[in-house]
């Protein structure tokens, strides 16, 4: 057995531990006791079933989900007060999707490593991922022999990409300037609150700022991309991954 050798030897009249033992036996049974603690996830989906069935799957790997989310707000939330190590999403969620929860979570919790889980294998989503900070993207045709190996990956400080990512897609995405996004973070949420079909008002409670501020924020987005009607904002918020059809 390997002892510490900054372990400090008993004397006489040392006190006994609370079970009994010498304050050596005491050290001696911390330091032997030590063990790693299990990786801690937070794991986000708007389907329960899904979030039912990802969940199995870590805990068979000896993974702890520490807390479930039904949206991108909600995953910001519990990681504020969790500090897991690792977020898996879903990268279609509603009031916020887990692209700009990444962005979010890269703010306030850098520690944290986001892995979303996509159906989208297209370049641009996923330059769009790593540009947000997203440390892990996995492929739903893949989670049952992938996600394990990705949050493995991730926790070693690599960036993982599924298999069925082309290589061509990494080396076009580190060898290339990207597009400077002409939207704020705040305006990307607005934006998709509003192809979400939310109102003014809704958009106003969900981002905890007032009618006025709201409305402010779809003027300007609304400006910036040169588009003055609810369905053409629809339709630049699919195509640039913000909402799911």
């Amino acid at each position: 057995m390997y002892v510490n050798a900054s372990l400090k030897l008993p004397v006489a009249g040392d006190l006994a531990g609370p079970c009994g033992e010498t304050p050596f036996e005491a050290q001696l049974l911390v330091h032997c006791e030590w063990r790693i603690m299990p990786t801690r996830i937070i794991l986000a989906d708007d389907h329960a079933l899904v979030r039912q069935g990802i969940k199995s799957l870590l805990e068979r790997e000896g993974l702890q989900v520490v807390a479930e989310a039904s949206d991108g707000r909600e995953a910001i939330r519990h990681a504020e007060a969790l500090a897991p190590d690792v977020v898996v999403m879903d990268i279609g969620m509603p009031t916020l999707n887990g692209m700009e929860a990444a962005r979010e979570l890269a703010r306030c919790c850098p520690k944290v490593k986001p892995i979303l889980l996509t159906q989208h294998d297209e370049p641009q989503y996923v330059s769009a991922a790593l540009s947000a900070g997203v440390k892990g993207y996995v492929l739903k045709s893949q989670i049952s022999g992938e996600l394990i190996h990705a949050i493995q990956q991730v926790l070693r400080g690599h960036v993982y990409l599924s298999p069925g990512i082309s290589g061509a897609v990494m080396a076009a995405y580190n060898s290339r300037e990207h597009p400077v996004d002409p939207l704020t973070s705040r305006e990307r949420q607005v934006l998709q609150l509003i192809a979400e079909g939310k109102s003014t008002k809704d958009v106003a409670a969900l981002l905890g700022v007032s009618v006025k501020t709201a409305e402010s924020h779809r003027s300007r987005l609304m400006q910036k991309l040169d588009i003055h009607e609810t369905a053409s904002l629809v339709r630049y918020a699919v195509k640039h991954g913000l909402v799911q059809i």
